[in-house]
C-alpha cells in the first residue's frame, strides 16, 4: 500500500481533532448572550430569502454591472447548491450537537448533516458576486460573509473547517460563473 494512502486517516484524524479544539474554544465564549443574539441575527441574513431580491434590484437598478452580478448569481447558486447537497449528502458529517456529547446547539439547523456550511456558501457566492461587479462594497460584503461563517459556529451547528469549505466552495463556484458569463 501507498505510504501516503496509509496516513490519509492520521491526517484526517489530526484534522479533525484541531477542528474540535477550535470549536470548543469558542463554545467558551457562548455565555456572551449579546453575542449569541448577534450572531443569530447575521446568521438569518443568510437564510436565502435576500438573494434573489437583491439579484433582481442590482439587475434592475444597478446598469450593466447589475445585470452580470444577477446573472452571475443565478449561475453560482444553480451550481453552487447540487454541489452543496451531493457533498453534505455525500460525506454525512454530523453536526457538533450529534458528535459531541453533552453538547446542545443554539439554534435546531435545517438538515442532519455539518459538511459544508450552505450558510456560508450562499454568503460567499453572493460577497464575491459583489466584490467582482460592485468593488467598491467589496470589503463589506467579504465582512458580512466571515460573519455569517463565524456565527454558524458561534450557533453550535458547524464545526470551523464545515464553514471554510463553504467560503472556498462559494468563492470558487462565483470566480466560475462570473467567468462564464462575461466571456
Amino acid at each position: 500500500m501507498d505510504k501516503s494512502k496509509a496516513n490519509l486517516p492520521v491526517i484526517l484524524g489530526s484534522i479533525h481533532h484541531l477542528d474540535v479544539v477550535m470549536f470548543l474554544w469558542m463554545m467558551k465564549r457562548k455565555h456572551m448572550a449579546l453575542w449569541t443574539r448577534l450572531c443569530l441575527a447575521i446568521s438569518r441574513t443568510a437564510d436565502g430569502f435576500g438573494y434573489p431580491v437583491l439579484g433582481l434590484t442590482l439587475w434592475f437598478c444597478g446598469g450593466t454591472q447589475g445585470y452580470f452580478f444577477a446573472m452571475t448569481l443565478a449561475l453560482a447558486f444553480m451550481l453552487e447548491r447540487p454541489l452543496y447537497l451531493i457533498l453534505k449528502k455525500g460525506l454525512k458529517r454530523n453536526r457538533p450537537a450529534q458528535a459531541l456529547a453533552d453538547f446542545s446547539s443554539f439554534i435546531i439547523p435545517s438538515d442532519q448533516f455539518s459538511f459544508p456550511s450552505g450558510h456560508t456558501a450562499g454568503a460567499f457566492v453572493t460577497a464575491t458576486a459583489l466584490a467582482i461587479f460592485f468593488p467598491e462594497v467589496a470589503l463589506v460584503a467579504y465582512t458580512w460573509a466571515t460573519l455569517v461563517g463565524i456565527s454558524r459556529v458561534t450557533l453550535g451547528v458547524h464545526f470551523p473547517t464545515d464553514t471554510i469549505a463553504g467560503a472556498c466552495m462559494g468563492t470558487a463556484i462565483t470566480l466560475l460563473a462570473a467567468n462564464w458569463i462575461t466571456q
